[in-house]
């Protein structure tokens, strides 16, 4: 299990029945980097690993 494991269990279980847009996700996103400048990269990285889940589908 990685450390972020639990991070992730915690949004499950807090907001696991929510439902959320993308547009929504993505202001959040916004408001945390502002927040947390040293987490731009990482942030970055998940969003677009997001928007391309699609292409890797359609790869195969």
């Amino acid at each position: 299990m990685y450390f972020t494991d639990r991070g992730i269990e915690e949004l499950e279980n807090r907001r696991g029945e929510e439902e959320v847009s993308f547009i929504w996700l993505g202001a959040r996103l916004r408001e945390f980097v502002d927040a947390n400048p040293d987490f731009e990269i990482p942030v970055e990285r998940l969003a677009t690993w997001l928007a391309r889940l699609d292409d890797e589908l359609e790869e195969d």
